[in-house]
This record gives structure tokens, sequence and C-alpha cells, in this order.
């Protein structure tokens, strides 16, 4: 595990993370004190990410359950195989006779029968899902529960057992206890409130869209060919954008594929005609892209002006 805050921040760099010494500190204390970590914030800020890189960071194997509407036991955590067992019992109903040769009386009939449970009632007919499997490993791994907030309320109150004593009930077999402690990260988009049951169980953390700063490290990590005049150009603009009354705001990683086209293209400024037409890459509604196009020819205008240089003529002017 993690030794330190700043072996957390050592350790998921060297995986291509920038981390806030904020951000390393609750994972170094959710490690530490093997309690889940709940991270929360807008979507595409790299709360998922945090989860895959925690697990390549640790070099533990990651099991990743995908919350949706809908999400129910037999989906996240086991299935029993019930025609499985019944071709069990089919396959071995000779042998059932064998074992009943000789009772004397419907007692003694029961009892050779509840002596071979472990036959019919075993693991071999227990088909393990995301959670079960987290709980079973051999060694110990990172959970990634992923979108929590998509779940149904029902689903998080299961949970709750799980994140507290690492242990599930299984009507079949009985209480199943965890081997390992997973490291576990549940993410949520804030799309509905958490309870206060589940926080309570969790290390918070949030994660936010990052400065101007930190962004423009992240794209001088994550896209190294980038010119920089034009990935600062390119972080400017989206800050500006992030405050409009968006359907979607733009997230870091749709910045770093809006760079990466940019680049592929050979645009060296947003003053080039090519960036309006590649808008749809961080935009995803039309009403954003008309959005973000106006917000773009006002913030040429406005660079230009500070630059001493002409602002073109807007739609408007041409008019009159």
């Amino acid at each position: 595990m993690f030794q330190s805050v700043d072996d957390v921040v050592a350790r998921l760099a060297g995986e291509r993370y920038i981390c806030s010494r904020d951000l390393a500190t609750v994972v170094y204390l959710a490690c530490a004190m093997r309690k889940p970590i709940l991270v929360e914030g807008p979507a595409g800020v790299g709360k998922t990410e945090l989860g895959k890189v925690i697990a390549r960071a640790l070099k533990l194997d990651l099991i990743r359950l995908q919350c949706y509407e809908g999400l129910d036991e037999a989906k996240a955590l086991y299935e029993w195989e019930y025609a499985k067992q019944l071709l069990y019992t089919q396959v071995l109903k000779d042998k059932i006779g064998e074992v009943l040769e000789g009772a004397k009386g419907l007692r003694e009939a029961v009892e050779r029968i509840a002596q071979e449970d472990d036959v019919f009632f075993s693991d071999r007919f227990l088909l393990p899902r995301p959670l079960l499997r987290a709980l079973l490993a051999p060694e110990a791994i990172v959970l990634l529960i992923d979108e929590i907030d998509k779940s149904d309320t029902e689903f998080e109150a299961f949970l709750l057992e799980i994140l507290s004593d690492f242990q599930v009930s299984v009507p079949e077999l009985g209480t199943l206890k965890a081997k390992h402690v997973p490291l576990v990260v549940l993410t949520s988009n804030n799309s509905r409130e958490m309870s206060d049951a589940l926080k309570r169980r969790c290390l918070h953390l949030y994660i936010d869209f990052p400065d101007v700063a930190r962004e423009m490290e992240i794209i001088r990590l994550k896209v190294p060919d980038a010119d920089q005049k034009l990935a600062a150009e390119v972080v400017e603009l989206l800050h500006r954008l992030r405050k409009l009354d968006l359907k979607k705001r733009p997230s870091i990683s749709e910045s770093l594929d809006w760079v990466k086209a940019l680049t592929l293209l050979n645009v060296k400024t947003l003053d080039d005609g090519l960036v309006t037409e590649t808008l749809s890459t961080i935009m995803k509604y039309e009403a954003d892209v008309r959005k973000a196009q106006d917000e773009l020819k006002e913030y040429l205008a406005v660079r230009k002006a500070k630059s001493g240089q002409p602002a073109a003529a807007s739609d408007k002017d041409l008019l009159n």
C-alpha cells in the first residue's frame, strides 16, 4: 500500500495522473484506514480514472461495477444457477437411490439426504458478479463502483452491509466474508444526493474542474506534441465556456480530445477557421455548439482588442 501522501503523489504521477495533495491525502488515509472513498464531481474530471490509476499504482487487480437504473443483487452480487443444480440432481438420481437404500423410515431418509447438502448447495452453483468476486478475491483488489448515483436508493441501501463489514449473506450458503478487504472507490456525478448512511461509511473526495495551471499541466502530460500557445488559448477559452449555461460543460477528457484534434489538423491558433468545425469535439449538443461559437467570436475579439488589432466585423455590423 501507499507509505505516505508524497508516495501517493509520486506513484500516481508515475501512472500519468496529476493529483493535488488534498486528493492524495484522502487516498492515503483510505488505504491506511481501510475505508471506501466516495468521489463526487462533474462528469469527465477523472473520477473513474482515479480508481483505475490507484489499482495500477498498487499493482492490484481492478474489479469494476458500472451502476445504472434497475441494477439489483442478481446483476451486482451473484446468481444462483438453479438449472445447473437441477441438472446435477437429475444426473445423480441413481446415486440418491443408493444413499437412501436401506433407510428405515422417512426421518432417516431425510437425515441421510441432509448429510449430502454440500453436494447440492455449494459454491459450484454460485455465479459471482463483481461485488462477490471482490469479496472472494484471493488477494487484495481495488473495487470500483462507478456512477453509484445512477442506481436506485434500494441498491444503495443494499451496499451498506458490504461497505461496513465487507460481508454478504447468501441464503443458500450463509454469510460470506471478504478474504481481503478491498480498496473501494465509489464515483458519483451528483445526479442525485447520496444518503447520509453511505457517506458516513466513506471518506469524501470532491474533484472539480482544474484551474488553468493544472489543466495546462495535464495537457502537456497527455498531449506532449500540442503547440503550447494553442494549448494555452484552448484552456483559456474552455474556462470561459464552463461558466456558460450549457447542457453539458466540456470535461477534461473532452479538452484533451479537442487539443489532439487541433494538433492533428496542424492548427496553431484559435483564429484558424478549422477551430469552429471542431467544436463538436467538446460540445455534445447543438445548442451548446452555438453558444460556444458565440463565445469563441467574443474571445477572439477581446484578444484582438488587447493586441491592438481591429476586431472582425460581426454579422450585425455587416447588416448596418
